[in-house]
């Protein structure tokens, strides 16, 4: 997505922003985000608050979220929070984290016709076809 490999953004223990926050690069919020997110990865901290839909290729949740998931590859912590429908290519969730909403399997546009959501097809090169869920413990 953006051509700044190695290079993030983050927002402190002690930031509040009210607003929408779009980043090219990886973000790391440690502080409170009331507004939609939308980057190429996110790391979200222990205390941190997100109010709104985040979008993202990766994120790795551990602080609390009130809002909509939707990410490519989506690894929730035992510390994670959320309360709203998490949609996700594949996603590992840590024994502990707490989820109130639905979870759903994204199939990604443009191939979408090629895949069958049940059949497993050793020549699909283009990714997974069946949800990929990993459970840690």
């Amino acid at each position: 997505m953006g051509s700044n490999n190695g290079t993030f953004s983050v927002i402190g223990t002690d930031v509040t922003i009210t607003g929408d926050v779009a980043a090219t690069t990886e973000l790391h919020v440690d502080g409170k985000i009331i507004g939609d997110i939308e980057c190429a990865s996110l790391v979200q901290g222990e205390a941190s608050t997100i109010e709104g839909a985040v979008k993202a290729e990766s994120a790795r949740l551990a602080g609390t979220v009130k809002g909509s998931i939707a990410a490519r590859e989506l690894v929730v912590l035992k510390s994670a929070r959320i309360e709203g429908d998490v949609h996700y290519d594949s996603i590992t969730i840590e024994q502990g984290a707490e989820v109130d909403g639905r979870f759903s399997h994204r199939v990604p546009g443009r191939s979408e016709a090629a895949r069958s959501p049940v059949t497993s097809d050793p020549k699909d090169k283009d990714g997974e076809q069946e949800p990929k869920l990993t459970l840690a413990g």
